[in-house]
């Protein structure tokens, strides 16, 4: 059990200097494809609205749905996460690419892979996806988490304005998904 938890150990240690960094972000679009990124979020879009009828419903009235299909946390006492995504407007066009990414402390160890969806219901929650520097998610006040019990319940008429995060296929061995912390910044990955 001691080689895992140095692999975890390690790993977060080199991810997370760099988590919020510029030079991070341009390293991680010099390496991206976007068309597999854009393949990657309209499946797991798709799979979301197949499994959730909330998320499908939301998405026929979203501005636009930024998807990060696979997200990798990992940690021992000091954790990271991160991962490529695309903006999908309420036309079908990919609009843009972005990296998520999150650096945490406290007690938690192991690794876990999951994805998760930003429903933006008008255009400023778009807007502010892409002002300058990037977007803190937990910064901004509009953010609902949508849990299971709230997706059964959730209705369109009521829902016009701000942005709703599902998450979807938790994997791994690691306590609790969250947003907190998690910086959203623009990358323009090789075609």
């Amino acid at each position: 059990m001691r080689v895992p938890a140095l692999a975890i150990v390690a790993a977060t240690f080199a991810f997370v200097p760099g988590c919020a960094n510029d030079p991070l972000t341009q390293a991680n679009a010099a390496n991206a494809n976007a068309a597999q990124i854009a393949d990657d979020s309209r499946a797991a879009l798709s799979s979301l609205f197949a499994q959730n009828p909330g998320a499908r419903a939301l998405g026929k009235k979203a501005k636009g749905v930024l998807v990060f299909p696979s997200i990798v946390k990992g940690g021992f006492l000091i954790g990271a996460q991160g991962g490529n995504g695309a903006m999908i407007r309420d036309t079908g066009v990919i609009s843009g690419y972005y990296q998520t990414a999150a650096a945490s402390y406290g007690l938690q160890a192991g690794i876990q892979q999951f994805g998760y969806a930003l429903f933006l219901m008008d255009d400023e929650a778009y807007r502010n996806l892409n002002r300058s520097g990037g977007w803190e998610v937990g910064s901004s006040p509009s953010l609902v988490i949508v849990d299971k019990g709230m997706a059964t319940s959730l209705t369109t008429t009521t829902v016009d304005r701000g942005t709703y995060a599902f998450f979807f296929d938790p994997r791994g061995l690691m306590g609790g998904l969250s947003l907190q912390g998690s910086k959203i910044t623009r990358i323009h990955p090789q075609p």
